[in-house]
């Protein structure tokens, strides 16, 4: 079940996501130093209540990135086998973590594991059965869903009424990875959002791609995604997603449409969340959110979920949902070439 209130959305309500809250200290490990393995640790770095202990990486230069009281190991699998943390974040290449999500689970450790969960739809759905039978929590970062301001779009569309549309524009010239595919490097996001905000899995789904070239950095495409969600209340509720790595520039643009208006989340701009209202006599209305960062409240999330014991399925459930769309985006690609 997709729908219903997060742990997230308890979290901020009682303000335990924006200003810490009193828990026992939390001994983190990561594995993974990439980029975005150095984003969490800087993030943690700046949380009183959570230690970073262990760091797993291959790369010979991360005694550098952590300092020496932090155990390093070369081999995520020692890691996993040494013990000693509440917890186990996985900032890996997606190709990898399915293998490290599930040694970790059968270790007994809680993950927080990045986006997308998986490359495989049958290897997300082994994890989701291997959580399930071992009582194991693991909770997936897609980042945008722990955005106080896509918080504060999901609580104005409650008293908005029912969605009508979507329409979302994410992307880039570059990152160019040749380790993701660049479908499920961006759509993961996006579809995330959609997906978290109508509360259940598109009924149709159709994909192309608009443009795909190599680059000297790697290959780059841009392509459009098409969602139609039908049941009850939803029925003929669209969405339209446009990503890719040979856009002119940074775009995060997050559209919901309702009879009264347009909600935006522009996590580019000033004002992170805006109300565009149907009427031309009605000013646009910017809504105030909280400036605490994302990835700042997916660690406050993970760590108040192993304090309270909480073993909810919501988050896993999204991230399965969320690559068998994407494994259905791919499939009529396969069906639509280049356009």
């Amino acid at each position: 079940h997709l729908g219903g209130q997060s742990l997230c959305g308890v979290i901020e309500a009682t303000g335990i996501c924006g200003a810490g809250a009193d828990m026992p200290d939390m001994r983190l490990g990561l594995i993974g130093a990439g980029r975005w393995g150095r984003v969490y640790m800087n993030t943690l770095d700046h949380m009183a209540d959570v230690t970073l202990n262990a760091l797993a990486s291959s790369n010979p230069q991360s005694r550098d990135l952590v300092g020496e009281n932090v155990d390093l190991h070369e081999d995520w699998r020692d890691f996993i086998n040494a013990g000693g943390v509440d917890g186990v974040i996985v900032a890996t290449p997606p190709a990898a973590h399915g293998e490290i999500v599930r040694a970790a689970l059968e270790a007994g450790l809680p993950v927080l594991v990045e986006k997308p969960l998986t490359l495989d739809v049958d290897e997300a759905r082994a994890l989701c059965d291997l959580a399930e039978r071992n009582s194991g929590l693991v909770m997936v970062d897609h980042i945008h869903l722990f955005s106080p301001a896509f918080r504060a779009l999901k609580k104005e569309a409650a008293e908005l009424g029912p969605v009508r549309h979507m329409e979302s524009e994410a992307g880039n010239h570059g990152p160019f990875r040749k380790a993701t595919p660049i479908l499920w490097d961006w759509g993961a996001h996006d579809i995330s959002m959609c997906l978290d905000l109508m509360g259940e899995t598109p009924s149709q789904v159709s994909a192309r791609c608009l443009e795909m070239r190599e680059t000297g950095e790697g290959p780059g495409a841009v392509f459009d995604l098409r969602l139609g969600f039908g049941d009850g209340d939803t029925d003929g509720v669209t969405a339209g997603i446009r990503i890719g790595n040979l856009m002119p520039g940074k775009r995060r643009r997050f559209c919901a449409a309702f009879d009264d208006g347009i909600l935006v989340y522009d996590d580019l701009a000033v004002d992170k969340l805006s109300f565009v209202p149907a009427s031309d006599e009605a000013e646009i209305r910017a809504v105030a959110v909280a400036p605490t960062p994302p990835l700042t409240c997916a660690v406050r999330e993970f760590t108040q979920a192993i304090a309270t014991g909480s073993r909810s399925r919501e988050s896993l459930q999204l991230g399965l949902s969320v690559v068998e769309t994407l494994a259905r985006c791919e499939a009529s690609l396969e069906g639509n070439p280049l356009q």
